[in-house]
């Protein structure tokens, strides 16, 4: 498994634009082999911007990287510039492949 995030400082009172482009927009993730999952998180606020993660599960790092690469990943990122004020910096990219893993339905059976 593969995990892609990309962090967001969304600038104080903005959140609300930002959280519009993001349910507004076609992601065509579920066009991907090897997609499982997307989360837009939402995490701590502080004096200047509130903290934002983007969040994707994959089969594994292949299937994120040919989705980088796809005509999907360039479709849905088209607009992309137009949502700079919503910002402060750029988006930081973190990827992280699974070592170890647990589902609800493991630790049933254990139990």
């Amino acid at each position: 498994m593969f995990v892609a995030m990309n962090r967001f400082k969304v600038a104080k009172g903005r959140e609300g634009d930002f959280e519009t482009v993001w349910s507004s927009r076609k992601t065509r993730l579920d066009e991907m082999a090897g997609f499982v999952t997307f989360h837009l998180l939402k995490g701590p606020e502080r004096e200047d911007h509130t903290l934002y993660a983007s969040h994707t599960v994959w089969t594994d790092r292949a299937s994120f990287e040919a989705w980088t690469r796809s005509e999907q990943f360039r479709d849905s990122h088209r607009n992309a510039g137009q949502n700079k004020g919503l910002y402060l910096g750029h988006p930081e990219f973190e990827g992280f492949e699974s070592v170890l893993g647990e589902s609800a339905d493991q630790a049933a059976k254990v139990a």
